[in-house]
């Protein structure tokens, strides 16, 4: 069989099947669209919280008042105790709550620090940080006009309070995520992540359905040409296929959701290839290994969510299991989505993620050897089986 012919055998091998264009092309397409959308507003805004006003001072409605004011919560609820309160959290009717002691407004005027206490929902992180932001920036705006007007009293200059009322001030300028929100931070990774299982779905149901074929006593022509020759242009063919999706995600998807992109085309393409020859070499080796095609799918899926803890930038590298982070790095997708979001999002150059870089070639050609001694080992035990019906 000629290379030609080999590369269309392929071709038509993977745009005939269903699974794979679907798997391929529309779960690129729709996972592109669909997974950004809950977050598209970045930041939770707006949180409802109940207010526990045991003080019912003017200093104290003026701190609700600057409370409700605060873009992060809203003031919708009153409770007489902390108790109602907290049961108002409990049934979800609010996301937290905020408890004004007794005798605030007399602690301000004496000098003392009343403590103003926060609750909240804490099994949502993003909503629960967000209220206590909130209710913080309120508190600490009250607190520093308390301050600067007991400055004013003792005698100090109106300027030179406003300035001086604190011993330090804290300038925070976020470096790798400028709006802080949640698309700049989890959708690089995760579209990385998409790329990685769809194609490792796409590579793995073409050997599934010549495995299937072969189970029926259906010939093709993976049986007329070199195992090395069928793993080559395979690799080509997904990695060409993968190219212009890769592509899209990180320029057209990028530009769409306002997400950061420092790399230059062609480190972002010295990366892209070493990740895509080595998922397909992953992919070749589970299609050889499972008897049907319906469990690639269900293989893969059930890896993404481990795969997203262990990638390190949902959870900290520091914090993995040491088996959990070995595990995780003969899986491709680590070493791409940190060598993606460093050079993409962070801004690093070629040289400071080398180490990655490397370990996706290393991989590429460890899954390839792979794939190539299941084809041989495979087509073996095969010719056996056909010898030993056709002696019977």
């Amino acid at each position: 069989m000629s290379w030609r012919q080999l590369f269309l055998s392929e071709l038509k091998a993977v745009f005939t099947n269903p699974a794979i264009i679907f798997t391929v092309f529309g779960g690129v397409l729709m996972y592109s669209l669909i997974y950004p959308l809950p977050y598209s507003n970045q930041l939770p805004r707006e949180q409802q919280i109940a207010v526990v006003n045991l003080d019912n001072s003017a200093v104290s409605r003026a701190l609700i008042r600057m409370v409700d004011a605060t873009p992060q919560v809203a003031v919708t609820k009153t409770a007489a105790s902390i108790e109602e309160a907290k049961s108002w959290i409990q049934a979800q009717e609010v996301k937290g709550m905020l408890v004004i002691p007794e005798h605030f407004y007399r602690d301000l005027l004496l000098g003392t620090s009343p403590t103003v206490s926060f609750a909240g929902d804490a099994a949502l992180f993003l909503v629960y940080g967000t209220v206590v932001e909130g209710l913080a920036t309120a508190t600490g705006t009250l607190s520093a006009e308390a301050k600067v007007a007991r400055m004013i009293l003792e005698g100090e200059n109106l300027a030179l309070a406003s300035e001086q009322y604190a011993s330090l001030k804290l300038n925070m300028r976020p470096v790798f995520n400028p709006t802080m929100g949640y698309i700049n931070y989890v959708v690089p990774a995760v579209f990385v992540l998409i790329l990685h299982q769809t194609l490792l779905i796409g590579a793995a149901l073409v050997g599934a359905a010549q495995n299937e074929m072969h189970c029926s006593g259906v010939p093709g022509y993976w049986h007329a040409c070199s195992p090395w020759r069928m793993i080559f242009t395979r690799i080509c063919l997904f990695t060409f296929i993968y190219l212009p999706l890769t592509a899209y995600y990180f320029g057209l998807s990028f530009e769409y959701y306002g997400i950061s992109r420092q790399a230059a085309i062609g480190d972002m393409l010295m990366l892209t290839l070493p990740f895509l020859i080595s998922v397909t070499a992953l992919g070749i080796v589970i299609g050889e290994l499972i008897p049907r095609k319906e469990l690639a799918t269900v293989i893969v899926l059930l890896s993404s969510l481990p795969l997203v803890f262990s990638a390190g930038f949902v959870w900290p590298v520091s914090a993995l299991p040491a088996p959990v982070y070995w595990l995780a790095q003969w899986v491709p997708s680590t070493q791409a989505i940190n060598g993606f979001l460093r050079l993409n999002q962070m801004g690093a150059s070629f040289s400071q993620i080398s180490a990655w870089w490397f370990q996706l070639w290393g991989l590429a050609v460890l899954y390839s050897l792979v794939a190539l001694g299941l084809v041989y080992r495979n087509r073996r035990r095969r010719g056996r089986l056909f010898q030993a019906s056709a002696t019977v």
